[in-house]
């Protein structure tokens, strides 16, 4: 009873404030290069009982869509960390922009977390450790009730307190809270998508494996579609084709391992 009465304290605090929390994203998208590690600074904006996680390019994309209509977006559909929850509903969904279109992809995998008795600082924190499978991967998470906010990076929530720490078993991904602002500033971009499952998001995975840069309808018009490289000369279009599918194959090692999409 005790527990509960302060997580309802915690939780009438949480959604009376706005929030922003800097997180630093590492993660290996070739599992045969582990010394290639991406890093990349993303945001967890919080407001009352909703909160959206994304990219900070992600971020100020969506801000200049709002002026404008002019975001531009990271090409591609697998890896992408727009993420939506309403906390009180218990609700996650992905979004995903492809080709000027937002897809929107609940996610229905419950958090089954553990919670141990470990216990230790990280930074300023005083930090407990909590366990849970998501994707295919096993999770490890550090919380702390000093920022009592059950919400954390990605698709990750639930737990008594703000996540920040967690990675992988396989140590391949890991969010790690780096900067904490008062007064965040949430707002939403991508408010028509269209709503799709995890069928669907192969399809739209494997469409843009075959057609990368999108010029298949192009060439259906007789319209001619040549590739101007950084020196300035032409290519042909079929050869930068092949070199991001070239790509596409390295990287093969999504956050997502039980939904790893097979291209060939």
């Amino acid at each position: 009873m005790k527990f509960l009465l302060f997580f309802l304290g915690i939780s009438t605090f949480c959604f009376s404030q706005k929030f922003s929390f800097i997180y630093e994203a590492k993660y290996k998208l070739d599992s045969e290069r582990p010394d290639d590690i991406n890093s990349d600074n993303m945001i967890l904006d919080l407001k009352n009982n909703a909160s959206i996680f994304r990219d900070l390019q992600d971020k100020q994309s969506d801000s200049i869509k709002l002026n404008n209509g002019n975001g531009r977006y990271k090409m591609g559909v697998e890896n992408q960390f727009y993420v939506k929850k309403n906390l009180t509903q218990k609700k996650i969904e992905k979004v995903i922009t492809y080709l000027g279109t937002d897809y929107l992809l609940p996610i229905e995998e419950v958090l089954n977390w553990k919670i141990s008795s470990e216990q230790k600082m990280i930074g300023k924190y005083k930090s407990q450790k909590a366990e849970a499978n998501y994707g295919g991967r096993n999770w490890i998470a550090w919380f702390t009730t000093e920022l009592p906010f059950s919400d954390g990076p990605y698709v990750f929530s639930g737990l008594p307190g703000l996540i920040v720490s967690i990675q992988d078993s396989n140590n391949e991904y890991s969010f790690n809270l780096i900067e904490v602002k008062k007064g965040g500033n949430l707002f939403d971009a991508r408010t028509k998508p269209v709503k799709i499952d995890w069928e669907k998001y192969e399809t739209l995975a494997k469409s843009y494996f075959n057609d990368p840069y999108d010029i298949n309808p192009k060439l259906a018009m007789g319209k001619t579609v040549t590739f101007t490289g950084p020196n300035g000369i032409a290519m042909d279009i079929s050869v930068k084709t092949k070199e991001m599918q070239k790509n596409i194959l390295q990287e093969n090692n999504p956050i997502e391992l039980n939904h790893k999409i097979n291209y060939k």
